[in-house]
């Protein structure tokens, strides 16, 4: 037996955008240094992505951009490598 489907009920599967709230769309992160700046050498601004235990901070908290969060990854496991930070 088939299913009966309501489309007229909100909620239901295929209404999508006739909802009369709107999501906010996620405001744009604010990158205030430039990409020569996400080197290896200047340890003052890595260490405001890192926490205090050493970890480095996820996309979700920085806001940078994948491309971004990348190269600061990489930059800062260099500097722990050139032993510049912990």
């Amino acid at each position: 037996m088939p299913r009966k489907t309501h489309p007229e009920k909100p909620g239901a599967r295929g209404t999508k955008g006739t909802t009369t709230e709107s999501r906010t769309p996620r405001p744009k992160p604010k990158i205030d240094f430039t990409v020569d700046a996400l080197d290896y050498k200047n340890v003052t601004l890595l260490r405001q992505f890192v926490t205090d235990q050493g970890r480095i901070l996820p996309r979700k908290y920085t806001g940078l951009p994948a491309h971004y969060q990348r190269q600061l990854n990489r930059s800062i496991k260099r500097a722990r490598q050139m032993l510049l930070m912990k």
